[in-house]
């Protein structure tokens, strides 16, 4: 990647009709309540430690799981 400017035709931005728009600030909107649950999860295994093993779940059933919401 160039590290020169890019020129002034090309530094002109598209605007997004009204749906793309919403749809963005929702993704964004919808990424940042995820990063913030995971911000809290972190912070509690900071505050407490690791949870033990039998309040786990374990990766398997976590990976099948994500592949039925895949599926779906």
């Amino acid at each position: 990647m160039s590290e020169q400017p890019a020129p002034a035709a090309e530094t002109a931005r598209q605007q997004l009709d009204p749906a793309a728009a919403d749809a963005v600030r929702a993704y964004a909107a919808r990424t940042r309540a995820a990063a913030d649950q995971f911000a809290g999860v972190l912070e509690e295994i900071a505050a407490n430690g690791l949870p033990s093993v039998d309040e786990c779940t374990p990766w398997e059933e976590l990976r099948e799981q994500h592949l039925a919401r895949l599926a779906r």
